[in-house]
């Protein structure tokens, strides 16, 4: 898969049991280097292999269970269609692999459940918004993060205005008119100075968008940016459900330009949206320390994450802490250098954290809010 949608996540965090699995590595995407995949994945596998020997597992139990992730080692196809990252997650009759726009560290993580921690960044860290491309003949969804963008088109999603109207019109032909010159009229565009093309036909089409971007986005709060003439935006803002909005569009035909040069210029645009919420969450931490509604403590963040009291999470990308948690006694414990049966327990913090709709910033050192690689704002 080259998508993952925070479903998906939710489906690994729910999915993980005993042995879990996980591989990060980053992937060449051409030239004579693409072989090089497979080695790396063989050489990770290897890897996995002898930690599940020394964990109490027989030989043919191992390679039984590595299977299908061994299955990818030689299918050439899997390798020629590759990005930055490869993110794999294995465990008793469950199997995914994403093919992602980050450049992971090569790493394997045996566990009670799946290590999601290297994911975070996607979703929270570095932004993730959608670019809605809208003209008159074509309608594109964009799901973008800082690192790349996918270009979709949701079911229920209509194609152009004129199939949206001869639904309404019941039978009711309407002619079409070529907008291929390319000029512009009072309303940014010829296309829309057709006749047929009156502000209630286009409400309605917009609402249309609209209703089926509802239906596909649900609860999301990612920032949604527009790509279109700046008629069609006004008119949009007006029907407009979605709650994160952005006011600055994209303001031109979007016909001709690539999923790739809209996200190129939606970067710019959504970048303070992202650093606005990021920048609040870390005044308030810092306003709240020695309140009792602040800690870089992992041993209190963790139950506190657990019962769903953390609002806002800072981990540092790359820091692993290992230890335990009960959660009968509510107590998490750091194990220096670890022992058998730790988890991550910034993993874990970040899992509670999003699981109770709390915000999750995976961000370097620098832009850390304290000297720990952990910093949480609670909620109470």
């Amino acid at each position: 898969m080259n998508e993952l949608s925070k479903d998906e996540l939710r489906l690994l965090i729910e999915k993980g049991r005993a042995p879990s699995l996980s591989i990060y590595m980053p992937t060449h995407k051409a030239g004579a280097e693409v072989q090089q995949n497979a080695i790396r994945l063989k050489n990770l596998l290897r890897e996995a292999e002898e930690r599940l020997v020394s964990g109490g597992r027989r030989a043919a139990e191992a390679e039984k269970f590595l299977e299908p992730v061994q299955a990818l080692v030689k299918n050439n196809p899997f390798w020629r269609q590759q990005s930055s990252g490869l993110a794999l997650f294995l465990c008793p009759d469950f199997f995914r692999s994403y093919r992602l726009p980050v450049e992971f560290q090569p790493s394997v993580v045996l566990a009670e459940r799946f290590n999601v921690k290297p994911l975070l960044p996607l979703f929270n860290t570095e932004g993730r918004f959608y670019v809605l491309a809208l003209s008159q003949k074509d309608v594109r969804l964009l799901v973008c993060s800082r690192y790349g963008v996918k270009e979709t088109r949701p079911e229920g999603m209509p194609r152009n205005i004129d199939e949206v109207l001869k639904v309404d019109a019941v039978g009711k032909r309407l002619r079409s008119r070529s907008s291929s010159s390319g000029g512009t009229g009072p309303r940014g565009s010829t296309a829309w100075t057709d006749e047929v093309y009156t502000k209630e036909n286009v409400l309605r089409y917009l609402q249309q968008i609209d209703k089926t971007l509802r239906s596909v986005l649900k609860d999301e709060r990612d920032p949604l940016i527009v790509a279109g003439v700046e008629y069609v935006f006004s008119l949009y803002r007006d029907v407009n459900t979605h709650p994160s909005l952005v006011e600055t569009a994209i303001i031109g035909n979007p016909d001709q330009a690539s999923a790739e040069e809209l996200h190129a210029q939606a970067l710019p645009i959504v970048e303070p949206w992202f650093l606005k919420e990021q920048e609040e969450a870390r005044v308030r931490y810092r306003q709240s320390l020695g309140t009792g509604l602040a800690s870089n403590n992992l041993e209190e963040i963790v139950p506190a994450a657990h019962h769903g009291r953390v609002g806002y999470l800072f981990v540092e990308v790359g820091q692993e802490k290992w230890g335990t948690f009960n959660p009968e006694t509510g107590k998490a414990v750091l194990h220096n250098g670890g022992k058998k049966g730790d988890e991550d327990l910034i993993d874990f913090a970040a899992v509670q954290t999003l699981g109770s709709g709390g915000k999750v910033y995976a961000i370097h050192r620098d832009r850390m809010p304290d000297r720990e690689p952990v910093a949480a704002l609670f909620r109470y």
